[in-house]
């Protein structure tokens, strides 16, 4: 069947927890829309279940990536970066992918790939270092925390709070442990094994004496965890690359291919965090951009096969996100300035998949930036109450209501 015939209907439906009840982010609310055939698979109970989240460090360009083909403001606000229609990969009359996310094409077919439209957050940050940590931390713009929402929503949860896995969280790779930084995650970081192997035998437990200070005991308890947590993962290191051979050699593909590995020893992991770094494209955007698309979909296409041989892709949930996306308009160096809002995708054997939230509406910008459509939180809410089985969750409580991420909501 022609894809644009397959797919000419494509766009996800995208359903509010609760009936009738609009978000209370500051982020428009978002229609329903047709739906891609779902996929067919069904996650397992929550304990068993995998989050992979893959960081796409310097705000990647999101109309470059999924783009208004049909909207003729697109080229010409990008007479020079437009990506020409020939080169395009059509997916619904409306939009296209860039032509290096062609490996992502078979899982969106599929309904394994849901494609979240212009998300962001209101009063936006342009800032790396702060929107990051915005994203990292699930705040509002104007204010500061000291912990990432997956350690909250890993302390909040009935089941996972019960710490029975090896460790809450591997990072893997140079990225940093961001939505994972807090004293409660009992954290592992890995660049390779090897090295792993050789820092986890120099780790030593601490004696917990009582005649020290509360604070002192906390540090030392958290000491223990760690080792624990490491020890825990050293045993299960096989030393064995199974799966090494389908992944190329870039940094994003080698840390998947060492999750997908570890993965298969049993190393028991509920949360894994991978970055690809590099999407600061401010000149010549165009080869550089390319390159990383392609490293990410070539990546993730390698992960989900990998997956899929061990029995665990319905088990899996992939989720990408950028500090923001990149200005509309072009600039003077080929190449795009820090802009807002950007499209997030969401991959796995049992995701509700297709198109959701609205497409970018280049005739109605904020001082030449996209509005958001979708809030961040509203996302991350999705991850813990759709994935993870907890409907009341801190940032349900917050009022950012969670969508449709997974065909079942079963725990």
């Amino acid at each position: 069947m022609d894809r644009r015939k397959f797919l000419v209907a494509a766009s996800g439906s995208l359903l509010a927890a609760c009936t009738g009840a609009q978000p209370s982010t500051g982020v428009p609310p978002v229609a329903a829309r047709p739906s891609l055939p779902r996929s067919t698979g069904v996650a397992g109970p929550v304990r068993n279940r995998i989050l992979v989240l893959v960081e796409l460090q310097g705000g990647n360009d999101g109309l470059n990536t999924v783009i208004p083909i049909a909207d003729a403001n697109y080229r010409r606000l990008r007479s020079g970066l437009a990506i020409d229609a020939q080169e395009a990969l059509d997916v619904t009359p409306e939009i296209a992918f860039h032509p290096a996310l062609k490996p992502l094409v078979d899982p969106l077919e599929r309904g394994e790939f849901s494609v979240f439209h212009s998300v962001g957050y209101p009063k936006p940050n342009r800032s790396h270092f702060r929107s990051i940590e915005i994203w990292d931390q699930a705040t509002a713009s104007d204010r500061y925390g000291d912990e990432g929402w997956i350690t909250q929503a890993l302390r909040g949860h009935p089941e996972f709070s019960k710490r029975t896995a090896d460790a809450d969280a591997i990072v893997l790779g140079v990225g940093n442990i961001g939505p994972l930084a807090g004293p409660d995650t009992r954290l592992v970081t890995m660049r390779e094994p090897r090295q792993f192997l050789a820092q986890a035998e120099s780790m030593q437990s601490l004696e917990a004496r009582r005649d020290v200070t509360p604070a002192l005991r906390h540090l030392v308890r958290t000491q223990n965890e760690a080792v624990a947590a490491a020890e825990a993962v050293r045993r299960k290191l096989s030393g064995r690359e199974r799966f090494n051979r389908r992944f190329a050699n870039d940094p994003l593909a080698r840390s998947l291919a060492i999750a997908a590995d570890l993965i298969a020893n049993g190393v028991d992991i509920p949360v894994w965090k991978v970055t690809l770094s590099g999407f600061d494209t401010h000149a010549d955007q165009r080869p550089r951009h390319a390159r990383l698309l392609a490293n990410l979909a070539n990546a993730l296409s390698a992960f989900r096969s990998s997956m899929q041989d061990l029995g665990r892709w319905n088990d899996t949930l992939v989720v990408t996100y950028s500090e923001f996306g990149r200005r509309v308009g072009e600039n003077l160096s080929r190449g795009t300035d820090h802009g807002t809002a950007a499209p997030l995708f969401v991959l796995g054997g049992s995701v509700d998949g297709g198109f959701k939230g609205a497409a970018p509406n280049l005739a109605d910008l904020d001082e030449g930036d996209l509005k958001a459509a979708l809030d961040f939180r509203q996302v991350y809410a999705s991850v813990i109450a759709d994935w993870w089985g907890q409907r009341d969750n801190f940032l349900v409580r917050q009022g950012h209501l969670p969508l449709m991420l997974v065909r079942t909501a079963n725990a």
